[in-house]
């Protein structure tokens, strides 16, 4: 199940649940969300179900120009490098396990994490400064994170303004 969310201002959240009892996890999200004065609303237009894939070389690190033709071929739409030197490919959802296989056994990769992901739209973004609410926010997002149906939360923001303790509370409390 699926629940949307907004919180102002326009903060889109987007919550993966997989539950045997839909009514018990609606009420109890809905004291979770209320708290942070957030409405249960129409979120999804926000974000783009996409397919992820990260990849890891052992014992070095990927060349992207290497895979990237590959990748391409294989129905690849981004690819990033982070900074420990780990692969991401972003796909179509119908191409992600396509992609683990096609990638991951031509390269000898391993595959790290794989999965279909809400990712925000660039343009729907909202950055987000140290305010007032911001406590209440980040207090929220943890109660979602440690409720145990709760699988994914996805949050169509950007970090503004505002410290690294927070910013890495917030990250830690959010899928991507």
């Amino acid at each position: 199940m699926t629940v949307e969310a907004m919180r102002p201002p326009s903060i889109a959240l987007v919550i993966d649940i997989e539950t045997d009892n839909k009514l018990r996890v609606l009420q109890d999200l809905k004291m979770i969300l209320k708290q942070g004065k957030t409405l249960q609303s129409a979120s999804k237009f926000f974000f783009t179900r996409v397919g992820r894939v990260v990849f890891e070389k052992i014992g070095g690190s990927i060349d992207l120009d290497t895979i990237m033709d590959d990748a391409i071929e294989a129905g690849a739409e981004d690819l990033e490098t982070m900074d420990n030197g780990k692969v991401v490919i972003w796909t179509q959802p119908t191409a992600t396990i396509q992609m683990c296989h096609t990638i991951g056994d031509k390269y000898g990769l391993k595959v790290l994490n794989s999965g279909i992901v809400w990712l925000a739209n660039k343009d729907t973004e909202v950055k987000v400064d140290s305010e007032s609410w911001l406590p209440d926010f980040i207090d929220m997002l943890e109660a979602l994170r440690e409720y145990p149906d709760v699988q994914a939360v996805y949050a169509n923001i950007s970090r503004g303004a505002m410290s690294d303790e927070e910013w890495i509370r917030i990250a830690e409390s959010l899928d991507t």
